[in-house]
């Protein structure tokens, strides 16, 4: 049966997509057990077979362990994005492992590579179903997601993104998602700025092209007016003129813009900013989930973002954050964002699930599914992206929405 999406539960929610480093020559296969490859073993860390196979090794060998297989874009544009999303599930499944694994068996992470590409995505899928893929964390970005979204239901696999925060990401039964949806972005967006009397005077900014982008400021256009904000200039531009942003920037600064308001991803930002800059237009720039990332862009003059402010769930420098960071810089020599830290805690709520649910690793994957689904609306997480986190049966989450100001190069949870 088709899931109705619940708006009620807008006003307590936020953020979702879907942002850093290089990016691999192909595909990644990166499980919990491979020792030498990105991921540190757990297992070994908990003292396993002296010849260095891993508790999740052995595991494997003897049909024990869980396939979790993980997409997203590893390579291109939005490497970012997806290159978090696999190593945040490779540092949760070393953890889970560390502690004993699901019910005593251990995971195996396996990610494949499809470069933001909805016929990619389902090539990614059909790679995992091949390796014998039990559980998807993926896909990381919305239109991808929605691809896969179509296989899943067909093969009744368990389904949980990380950051696809389309409202069709998780429209069948089957799927669940860490992140929030557009919609409730671009209200959030809007109650934030009214409720913190931050502006009257609103110019946005966005990607008439992109689903996700065009969805965020609907639901923004549409609360605005209940907060007290006008929005004085809605500027579009597409896929295919994303590099000047004059127009755009003119128009709300005739308009009088007090803000601007950015549904959109961190690469188009940093050129706004830039520009905007250039035109000495200082208003206050407010951003959603999909400009996580923008410190890190290459040759970008990260002063500029100075004040910045955008709603994620997540922020490397908080106190509840510290060991995560920690042990992802060591492992990949950057500080991850909220898209690590959302597919980080998509696999934990899959760990938890699997034991209410009491399923095996000889389950099959519609067998596994059928016992997931029903307990992910019985678990609770304390995670990285929220604290008592619940989710209801249409697979939405329930936790409270956070904001980042981005001071003297860093992220300051507000």
């Amino acid at each position: 049966m088709k899931k109705v999406v619940s708006l009620g539960l807008v006003a307590a929610m936020a953020g979702s997509l879907a942002a850093c480093g290089g990016s691999p020559s192909g595909p990644a296969d990166t499980t919990a057990a491979a020792a030498g490859d990105t991921t540190t073993a757990a297992a070994q860390e908990a003292g396993a077979e002296s010849e260095g196979e891993t508790q999740a090794e052995a595991s494997s060998a003897e049909g024990g362990s869980f396939k979790i297989g993980v997409i997203g874009p590893l390579t291109g544009d939005a490497a970012a994005y997806g290159l978090a999303v696999q190593h945040g599930a490779e540092i949760a499944a070393e953890e889970i492992n560390a502690a004993g694994g699901i019910n005593g068996a251990m995971i195996e992470v396996q990610a494949q590579d499809d470069e933001a590409d909805p016929e990619k995505s389902v090539n990614a899928y059909n790679t995992l179903k091949d390796w014998g893929m039990q559980m998807l964390v993926g896909t990381t970005t919305s239109g991808a997601c929605i691809a896969v979204a179509a296989e899943t239901m067909n093969d009744n696999m368990f389904q949980i993104t990380p950051s696809g925060s389309a409202v069709e990401c998780v429209a069948n039964p089957n799927a669940f998602r860490v992140c929030f949806s557009d919609p409730d972005q671009g209200t959030a967006s809007a109650q934030y700025i009214g409720e913190n009397k931050m502006a009257t005077k609103v110019a946005i900014i966005y990607d008439s092209s992109s689903v996700y982008s065009d969805g965020i400021r609907e639901t923004f256009v549409a609360e605005a007016p209940a907060q007290g904000i006008e929005v004085v200039a809605s500027e579009a531009f597409t896929a295919d003129s994303k590099t000047d942003f004059s127009v755009q920037l003119d128009k709300a600064k005739e308009a009088g813009a007090e803000l601007v308001f950015l549904p959109i991803y961190y690469q188009e930002a940093s050129i706004i900013l830039k520009q905007a800059a250039d035109k000495e237009f200082s208003p206050i720039f407010f951003g959603v989930d999909g400009m996580d990332g923008i410190l890190s862009v290459q040759n970008f003059d990260t002063s500029l973002a100075e004040g910045v402010m955008l709603l994620t769930p997540f922020a490397a420098d908080a106190d509840d954050a510290k060991d995560f960071t920690s042990k992802y810089e060591a492992q990949f020599g950057e500080t991850p964002n909220q898209f690590a830290a959302d597919s980080y805690d998509a696999v934990y709520a899959v760990a938890e699930a699997a034991k209410v649910a009491g399923i095996t690793p000889d389950m099959d994957a519609s067998a596994i599914c059928d016992a997931l689904v029903p307990a992910m609306t019985q678990i609770t997480i304390d995670g990285l992206t929220g604290t008592g986190t619940t989710w209801n049966e249409a697979g939405e989450p329930n936790k409270d929405p956070k904001a980042v100001k981005i001071v003297g190069g860093k992220y300051e949870m507000q």
